[in-house]
């Protein structure tokens, strides 16, 4: 029988019983009514804190934005730039798949309004500045194009591979390309040494 929270600690358990509920069944099922009925409580409890389902959704994302940003700045800190790139990029991956739900959650699920969810639209921000900023102040090799680089075109480069690998490595096609034992094995390692090949200076 599940224990009701106590007032203290409904908004917390409203936000554990949400990310239950898009775990297992999609974000399509959750509401704050669904929420209520699971913890037991009156269906009107979870606006005490929430004023809608979006707003219950905005919060689960914002905090795994916020888990997000924690874990890329755990990296071992490295003076030198493409180490730091790189344990930087090991860690994104290694995020996406011990952490797949809030990894959908940030880049695959429809986020709501965000002139309305200013916070998680903030913490979002900030995970992207992490790259960003490491990008700054970065030499790199200038484009043979008319259009003038910076370190937000650098970061969402580099970004966009790493996503692309994630998702390709959480995706049930990539058993089916027969690859080798060998290519399976140096996967993350070849595309991380064309990403430093495009990043020298």
């Amino acid at each position: 029988m599940t224990t009701k929270p106590k007032r203290a600690e409904l908004r917390e358990a409203c936000i554990s019983e949400a990310f239950r509920i898009v775990e297992e069944s999609g974000v399509e099922n959750l509401s704050l009514r669904e929420v209520a009925r699971r913890l037991g409580i009156s269906h009107q409890a979870p606006y005490r804190h929430f004023a809608s389902r979006d707003h219950i959704l905005a919060e689960i994302i914002a905090l795994s934005f916020d888990e997000f940003s924690v874990y890329l700045n755990s990296r071992p800190l490295n003076q030198s730039v493409h180490d730091d790139l790189r344990h930087m990029g090991l860690h994104y991956l290694n995020y996406a798949k011990h952490h797949p739900l809030k990894y959908r959650l940030m880049f695959n699920t429809p986020m709501p309004d965000p002139v309305k969810h200013i916070n998680m639209m903030n913490k979002a921000q900030h995970a992207f500045s992490i790259l960003s900023e490491r990008l700054e102040h970065t030499p790199l090799r200038p484009l043979a194009l008319s259009i003038e680089s910076s370190s937000n075109l650098e970061a969402l480069f580099v970004w966009s591979m790493l996503h692309g690998l994630a998702s390709i490595l959480q995706s049930d096609v990539l058993p089916s390309l027969k690859l080798t034992t060998l290519e399976k094995k140096h996967m993350i390692a070849h595309c991380f040494a064309r990403l430093s090949q495009a990043l020298q200076p």
